[in-house]
């Protein structure tokens, strides 16, 4: 994303970076603007100050500047955009970054429509980390301490989920906010059912709906609605569920070590999830039309790639590419595709070249 995120701020006074906690925007802003001045908006002496005079702090801070965690301090949008306003040429002097969960940047494409561009990062994907893997996922700080992977996980959903949540909504019961989740893990890779998610549970369809909604906004799910000419028939259906991050999956799902992975019953579903996160972070989609079949399965098979013969017969005057994503015998930890008509080893490199970017 950082050249996407440099092109921007050639063209606009306000680049905002928004995404799951932990994902990496402080380390990417940070990177793209490295002479830009630095002000993270959780410091409790920083927030007086702002708090007791916004406009002056701003008068004060040097151009380019990066205000991170920004949420805490919406007073100074305002502001903000008054300075824009008065020099709407200048671009790249504000680089912005939050929590998308948090209402002030809900409310930061309203405040500053026109002025800013809007990115959302997930955490790295298989081409931006060879660490990156089906059982660890891509958030950065799991990556680079591996051993500590569930504790991290485990202290992401205390400190994090459920201090997001809270932030949205009113959970007096976190335990069954914790079930939820482990429930909704059990449930990737179908197609999503409020009802079935609200009876075990014992709360409304309504609840699940909001939980779920505060689990999209901050990227920890993707809700994929299934394709039709139609659009509003598309949007009439329900969407498939998938993890951003298949590392907080195996951790809601119990899944301790690769080799659990391996023997679980789970392993179609976290496969898909995978693919479904690597497509999503390199948002694929913009001029053709792509059909994927993920199958966790190492064996590649001309029949894997049926469904999405009969699939592309439908699919109007849309331009075509029907792939078939597997787990190749010879490296486990990477991808291979299977292109009807085509060997399966002389498209490798299909996964990482066109269908990962």
């Amino acid at each position: 994303m950082s050249a996407e995120v440099r092109a921007a701020a050639k063209g606009f006074p306000v680049v905002v970076v928004t995404g799951p906690r932990r994902s990496g925007k402080t380390t990417l802003l940070r990177m793209v603007a490295p002479k830009a001045s630095y002000h993270l908006l959780e410091d409790p002496d920083l927030l007086a100050r702002v708090r007791a005079d916004p406009r002056a702090f701003l008068e004060s801070v040097a151009l380019p500047a990066i205000l991170d965690e920004v949420q805490n301090a919406p007073e100074l949008l305002a502001y903000v955009r008054s300075q824009v306003d008065a020099a709407p040429k200048k671009r790249g002097r504000w680089f912005l970054s939050g929590s998308p969960e948090a209402p002030p940047m809900q409310g930061v494409t309203e405040s500053l429509a026109g002025r800013a561009a809007i990115f959302h990062l997930l955490p790295l994907s298989l081409g931006e980390s060879p660490r990156v893997s089906l059982w660890r996922g891509g958030f950065p700080e799991v990556l680079a301490q591996p051993k500590l992977a569930d504790t991290w996980f485990r202290s992401y959903i205390q400190t994090c989920l459920e201090r997001d949540v809270r932030a949205v909504t009113q959970i007096r019961d976190l335990s069954t906010f914790r079930r939820f989740l482990s429930l909704v893990a059990s449930r990737a890779g179908s197609v999503l059912n409020k009802t079935d998610l609200a009876a075990p549970l014992g709360v409304s369809v309504p609840t699940i709906a909001q939980w779920l909604s505060v689990l999209e906004i901050t990227g920890q799910i993707l809700l994929v609605p299934p394709f039709y000419e139609n659009f509003g028939k598309r949007l009439g259906k329900s969407p498939k569920l998938y993890f951003a991050d298949t590392g907080l999956l195996c951790h809601l799902l119990g899944l301790r070590s690769e080799a659990e992975l391996e023997r679980s019953p789970f392993l179609g579903p976290v496969f898909e999830s995978f693919v479904a996160s690597e497509i999503a972070k390199r948002q694929l989609g913009a001029g053709r039309l792509l059909l994927l079949e993920a199958k966790a399965s190492r064996t590649a098979k001309p029949e894997m790639a049926e469904p999405l013969l009969r699939l592309s017969k439908n699919t109007g005057q849309h331009e075509v590419e029907r792939v078939v994503v597997h787990r190749p015998v010879c490296a486990p930890r990477s991808l291979a595709v299977l292109a009807p008509g085509v060997s399966a080893s002389t498209l490798e490199h299909v996964v990482r070249d066109r269908v990962l970017g």
